[in-house]
């Protein structure tokens, strides 16, 4: 049986990454740590998740005609991901994210959008098989307005669209009516509801607000209490293993690179949690974005 087809649509990024002991306060230097430099970018780190997961992976996404762009491209096409419409933008630099890791594996981001902020509907005009795609995955590192056009695009061919709404901003009510999932972490659903996730009731009351606006499936991913899952049928609760973190850089985008894959191959919802939430899992033992993310056979599903 062949594979059914993911599109990711999203932003590509270089990770500089620092680790030390503890985050720096503002206007304090913190002296002793280890640099790294990764590929990253929630839209890439997401397609690259997918695809050793075991999707049929297409990445939509726009780069610099830099070295960092040349070697994101390289590394897509050694994952096995299609790169047909990875743009490149003579006039704007590939993104970059400054990234600080302490001790207990958490993080504090800033991105330089660089090129990703310049794709535009006009790009996604030449994405040719989106008519053809199982799902169609999306994160907000990219502009409102092309996320708005490929939704409209979707459901004029009804294709199921996911978005995972990080960095949290406003989505206006046309972006949320008939979106198939929406996959915020408990931060991300407060700021787009204003209610506060802090156990599975709260989260019930903020997976409604969504279900009210037109949405048809909801997972708020809970770190390492797992994940909560209601639509207009059923809720559940999965569970994360426990684990020692090292870094959580690219967890969330693990958890959505697998749960579409999981989708694509029509596994109901408890297994399909329960296999984004073992991929996310595995991927916080690790330092890095894209560097952290599992191959199927880690996770022993």
């Amino acid at each position: 049986m062949s594979k059914k087809q993911i599109i990711v649509i999203g932003s590509s990024n270089t990770d500089m990454v620092v680790k030390s002991a503890k985050l720096p306060l503002p206007g304090e230097t913190i002296l002793g740590g280890t640099f790294l430099m990764n590929a990253g970018g929630k839209g890439a780190n997401q397609a690259v998740a997918a695809a050793r997961l075991g999707g049929d992976v297409t990445f939509v996404a726009k780069v610099g005609d830099d070295i960092f762009g040349k070697q994101s491209i390289e590394g897509f096409k050694k994952e096995g991901i299609h790169t047909d419409f990875v743009f490149v933008d003579e006039a704007a630099p590939s993104g970059t994210a400054l990234i600080m890791v302490n001790e207990e594996g958490e993080n504090c981001i800033v991105v330089a959008p660089g090129a990703n902020a310049r794709l535009l509907p006009a790009d996604i005009e030449r994405v040719k098989n989106i008519a053809d795609a199982e799902i169609i995955l999306m994160q907000l590192e990219i502009p409102v307005e092309t996320i708005r056009a490929v939704t409209r695009l979707a459901k004029k061919n009804n294709r199921n669209v996911v978005i995972n709404p990080a960095p949290a901003q406003p989505l206006d009510d046309e972006i949320l009516e008939g979106l198939f999932l929406i996959t915020p972490n408990e931060t991300e659903a407060a700021l787009l509801t204003g209610i506060r996730v802090e156990e599975e009731g709260s989260a019930a009351r903020a997976a409604d607000y969504f279900l009210s606006k037109g949405v048809e499936n909801v997972i708020i991913t809970l770190g390492k209490q797992g994940a909560y899952f209601k639509n207009g049928e059923s809720e559940l609760k999965i569970a994360a293993p426990v684990v020692k973190a090292l870094d959580t850089t690219a967890a969330g985008d693990t958890f959505s690179g697998a749960l579409t894959v999981a989708l694509t191959e029509k596994m109901d919802w408890t297994s399909a949690i329960e296999f984004a939430v073992k991929a996310a899992s595995i991927s916080v033992t690790r330092m890095g974005a894209q560097a952290s993310v599992p191959y199927r056979s880690e996770t022993g599903l």
